[in-house]
């Protein structure tokens, strides 16, 4: 359904507003890139990403830190790839 998908999208983003401007950022473009092609997984991905507290989120992001989990790493890969910080290593 078309309305739940828009409505679960309006959710996630909502969700995506953070008090880090450098996550602000990187949220923003990757909408600009991945909002018509984000699959459910890719929404499950974000969603249990965006539960993470905004240091915590931005450590995963910024490559400080790394998770295990496959799908959870597909999505920061994702955030990394329109992150306008060119360095992060």
């Amino acid at each position: 359904m078309e309305e739940d998908r828009t409505a679960r999208i309006n959710r996630l983003k909502w969700h995506c507003r953070r008090a880090l401007l450098e996550l602000d950022l990187v949220f923003d473009r990757f909408w600009e890139r991945y909002e018509e092609t984000l699959d459910e997984q890719g929404e499950a991905a974000l969603e249990r990403l965006l539960e993470e507290e905004d240091h915590d989120l931005w450590a995963l992001v910024s490559g400080r830190d790394v998770t295990e989990e496959p799908q959870l790493a597909a999505m920061i890969e994702r955030l990394r790839e329109v992150s306008p910080i060119a360095n992060f290593e």
